[in-house]
């Protein structure tokens, strides 16, 4: 089976022919993107995307799914594999630290990390962490 999104408003986290597909540290400061475009997915895995003005079309009609993305963003490769509903407080500028190139022990040095997730979530309340979730 077959799955084309098109439509998009825009695709974000794409990696051109010929880059690495790994990022880290400032590398991640740059986010490629590609305006009005349509993702093609096959055995569920992206098999080519482009810009809509270069929409290959549909070969086989009764063989694929059609979704229009009705001008919204799709991030394709994005993975936040630390998500979770519970946690005390907020570790979001230490995202911003690694990609500017800190590493996790000068992050730890300067007073985050996880050690200090796990002591802010100990000491606080069931009710606070409700609230905040």
């Amino acid at each position: 089976m077959k799955t084309i999104i098109k439509n998009i408003k825009e695709i974000l986290c794409i990696t051109n022919k010929g880059e690495d597909s790994f990022k880290k540290g400032k590398e991640m400061n740059t986010l490629n993107s590609l305006k009005d475009g349509w993702i093609s997915i096959e055995n569920e895995k992206i098999k080519d995307f482009g810009s809509m003005d270069n929409w290959p079309g549909v070969d086989d009609w009764n063989e694929t799914t059609i979704i229009d993305a009705n001008n919204g963003i799709v991030l394709p490769t994005f993975c936040d594999s630390h998500t979770h509903c519970v946690y005390a407080g907020s570790r979001e500028l230490e995202f911003v630290d690694r990609i500017n190139g800190l590493s996790y022990e000068e992050i730890a040095q300067n007073g985050g990390g996880i050690l200090n997730s796990a002591k802010l979530l100990s000491q606080t309340s069931e009710e606070e962490l409700y609230e905040q979730s």
